[in-house]
């Protein structure tokens, strides 16, 4: 039997390549759910794609009886943009938290699978080098950096699907992505400034000739992972062979892609000029240091290094990343710049 795969947020980053990967791989139904469709256009009309557009605060009836319906249910609507946890915490912990706790619940109530994204944000400041996702401790700042209501919202929701898991049976799998990275993330071509995450936002100061600034000097290092491989560790937890996902926590993430802001915002100019298109901004590429505080405000508080262990995926999923950095950031210029160029308006 065909399995119905629920995904809540499937027009975003990871939801619409998702998507995509499931109709062409597999035999499986996908139930889209978001606010919009625009990067789902080679889903639209496919026959084993149903969509729904609407807003997770305002359509509970129908999300209850699609997760009623469902094999397996991905809520991955959140928000991931950590000006926002600064700007807007309250909205953070609203639609983070308590509308994913409901999705949750409901998954215990019928008895579903859950496959559900964590974040590389809930180990914080721990000092563990590279993150374990059985024994690293969970280090977060003091409650004046509001920057860490995201991962205090991802991580409380970590704990409560495990106490489901061992107290009510829930089926679950929890994976921590570690920087995804590639086509479909956020919009280059954005007009306003701070809309994006960190590289798509300096991919898009570089073609609307504005600073790349690096916060603090730009010397935090993160390990960039492929979209597709994080994709390909998604549909393993999915199938689920022998219950090799089955209340298990993933990292997925590059270990060797550990590069600093400072080294990645180099390495965007750099294969930006091998565009005949766009190496005219690339060649005027301006590269900024700021403080934290003049970025973010006094609410912000950063680490200076994210590394996962990805033993657990490679034991149980039979996984592996298998792009290096600069391969990722070729495949993200291919499809926005040129499968789908977008016009840049300096006005």
């Amino acid at each position: 039997m065909t399995k119905k795969i629920l995904i809540l947020g499937a027009n975003g980053f990871i939801g619409s390549n998702l998507s995509e990967q499931i109709l062409n791989e597999k035999d499986w139904t996908v139930i889209g759910f978001d606010r919009s469709d625009h990067k789902l256009k080679e889903c639209i009309g496919h026959d084993r794609f149903e969509f729904k557009c609407g807003d997770l605060f305002e359509h509970k009836a129908w999300i209850e009886d699609q997760v009623q319906k469902a094999d397996v249910v991905l809520p991955l609507i959140a928000i991931a943009n950590p000006a926002l946890y600064v700007s807007d915490p309250l909205l953070v912990f609203n639609l983070d938290f308590e509308s994913n706790l409901d999705v949750v619940k409901l998954c215990v109530k019928y008895k579903k699978r859950i496959i559900f994204p964590s974040t590389s944000e809930v180990y914080g400041m721990s000092k563990d080098i590279p993150f374990d996702e059985e024994n690293s401790s969970l280090v977060l700042g003091p409650i004046n950096k509001q920057r860490w209501i995201y991962s205090c919202a991802k991580q409380m929701l970590d704990r409560v699907i495990y106490a489901y898991g061992i107290h009510e049976g829930l089926d679950y799998t929890i994976f921590r992505p570690f920087n995804w990275l590639g086509p479909k993330m956020d919009d280059i071509f954005a007009k306003k400034e701070n809309s994006s995450r960190a590289i798509i936002q300096f991919i898009n100061n570089i073609l609307y000739q504005r600073p790349i600034k690096l916060v603090d000097g730009g010397e935090q290092k993160r390990c960039f992972t492929y979209i597709g491989d994080g994709v390909n560790a998604l549909i393993k937890m999915i199938e689920n062979k022998n219950d090799c996902a089955s209340q298990r926590i993933f990292n997925i993430g590059n270990p060797e892609n550990n590069l600093s802001m400072k080294d990645a915002a180099a390495e965007l100019v750099a294969v930006m000029k091998e565009y005949e298109k766009y190496c005219h901004f690339a060649e005027k590429a301006d590269i900024q240091t700021v403080s934290s505080e003049q970025h973010f405000g006094k609410s912000y508080e950063d680490v200076s290094e994210r590394v996962p262990s990805i033993n657990n995926a490679k034991q149980h999923l039979d996984w592996a990343p298998t792009k290096n950095f600069r391969e990722i950031i070729k495949s993200t210029y291919d499809y926005h710049l040129v499968k789908n160029p977008g016009e840049i308006d300096p006005s």
